[in-house]
């Protein structure tokens, strides 16, 4: 004789429904949290775009102040040594725990750079590794951010200037990174455009944002 389930006593339908509405609100929170701020909820530094061709862009960034530490290691691994130093700082290791909110992008460029000498905090050049930045707040400078705790993190203004850009997704990889590059750099040659310093690596979103949805770009200052 066959028989047909029936629901617990304990769980009668509208507390079968309460719970899966409650589930698909659990996944609908947890789907959110790693998706990019694709509302600009995040502060980026002031920029213009003022010309584009062949997936380049030409960006006039207004001048914006910078949290920075030098680590000596990979490029792969740059990121990850920085990040815990710089984040001490902007989430209040500093005189006055002052705590700041999450900016972007983190940017990373090859050492050594040449980089002016910011009071209070002293520097030291070493040869080799890169320069990790967190970009800080608008309305914060060298001379109003308060002074780090640890004396690796080093304030410094950026000045006004033009950047050349591409954009790609993805997870980093050295690959990833020198395609994008060499064709950034073969847009401009063949644009009669030219370029100083080391490129500068960006990155925009949470780790645990998806490769596909990823924004990574690659900046190269242009000559005056």
């Amino acid at each position: 004789m066959s028989t047909t389930p029936q629901t617990p006593p304990s769980y009668p339908a509208r507390k079968l429904k309460a719970l899966a509405a409650s589930a698909c609100g659990v996944v609908a929170a947890l789907t959110l949290s790693v998706l990019p701020a694709v509302s600009h909820a995040i502060e980026e530094p002031t920029y213009t775009t003022v010309r584009t061709f062949d997936g380049i862009e030409l960006r006039d960034y207004a001048a914006y102040t910078v949290a920075e530490v030098l680590v000596n290691a990979e490029a792969s691994d740059a990121g990850n040594r920085a990040f815990p130093i710089l984040a001490g700082y902007i989430f209040g290791k500093n005189k006055g725990e002052r705590r700041f909110a999450m900016t972007a992008p983190v940017t990373q460029t090859a050492a050594p750079v040449k980089m002016e000498m910011t009071a209070p905090v002293s520097q030291t050049a070493v040869a080799g590794g890169f320069v990790v930045q967190f970009v800080l707040p608008k309305g914060i400078t060298v001379a109003t951010a308060p002074e780090p705790l640890d004396a690796r993190v080093m304030l410094r203004d950026v000045p006004p200037q033009r950047v050349a850009v591409i954009r790609y997704s993805g997870f980093w990889s050295e690959s990833n990174y020198n395609e994008h590059l060499a064709k950034l750099q073969s847009s401009l040659r063949a644009n009669d455009i030219t370029w100083t310093g080391e490129p500068v690596y960006s990155r925009y979103d949470a780790p645990m944002t998806p490769w596909f949805l990823r924004r990574n770009e690659i900046w190269l200052q242009l000559a005056p």
